[in-house]
């Protein structure tokens, strides 16, 4: 008999991606009720327009999201890159919700709202928006090599980009709540120095870890990212 989840687990995907990077997550772990938040623009939602900025994407997701959760249950927050800024905008909202036991925010892959990186891939021409997506992402998506596939891809993609490079906190105020940062060991576009700067979104404490691989370690070995959100929120 499974275990029942002591956990909620609320996953903010990065840019371009859906829901689905977090479905084998939840077959990993019995202690962890994964949430997977389904952005507008992508999968099961493509026919939606995308959200372009945070502040109107944590105000149309709170609505589904406290229609989802067990508030019997402590809450989680966990981003990768986009996804980073996006769960720590939607934890202070939860924060704020006297119901919901908010327990810790995880932010993966990105560095801290108040040193965003200098160089853009908004606005630029397709090919070289797609090449300066790579860079950021250290790698390249195979289905933007294709003519078709991309011209479907690049709108979600665009604006998901968008809102990453125009995001500034939307309060700055801490938050009351455990924060904990993961970088991939070999990640050449967030360094351990961008990482620590995630201090200053916690009142409470800040823990830094590293996994192996590169930026996008997360994709490589989730079970190692389970066991460690594990050890941290159990």
């Amino acid at each position: 008999m499974k275990e029942v989840s002591l956990v909620n687990l609320v996953c903010l995907p990065f840019a371009g991606a859906g829901a689905s990077v977090f479905h084998e997550w939840k077959d990993l772990s019995d202690k962890l009720n994964v949430i997977a938040v389904q952005l507008p623009g992508r999968e099961k939602r493509f026919v939606e327009p995308a959200y372009t900025n945070v502040a109107e994407a944590v105000q149309g997701i709170m609505p589904e999201l406290m229609a989802e959760l067990d508030f019997s249950k402590p809450i989680v927050f966990f981003g990768h890159s986009l996804g980073a800024v996006l769960a720590f905008e939607l934890a202070r909202a939860m924060c704020a919700e006297e119901k919901a036991n908010v327990q810790g925010l995880i932010v993966s892959g990105s560095p801290s709202p108040w040193n965003n990186r200098e160089e853009r891939a908004s606005g630029l021409p397709d090919d070289e928006f797609v090449r300066r997506v790579n860079e950021f992402a250290g790698y390249s998506h195979p289905a933007l090599e294709d003519p078709i596939m991309r011209e479907v891809l690049l709108p979600t993609l665009r604006a998901d980009v968008e809102m990453h490079e125009s995001y500034h906190p939307l309060a700055d105020d801490s938050l009351p709540i455990t924060v904990l940062t993961i970088r991939g060991s070999d990640d050449e576009l967030v360094t351990a120095e961008d990482k620590a700067l995630w201090s200053k979104a916690s009142s409470v404490q800040t823990l830094h870890e590293e996994l192996p691989g590169g930026h996008m370690y997360l994709m490589d070995d989730p079970t190692a990212v389970i066991a460690l959100i594990e050890s941290a929120v159990l």
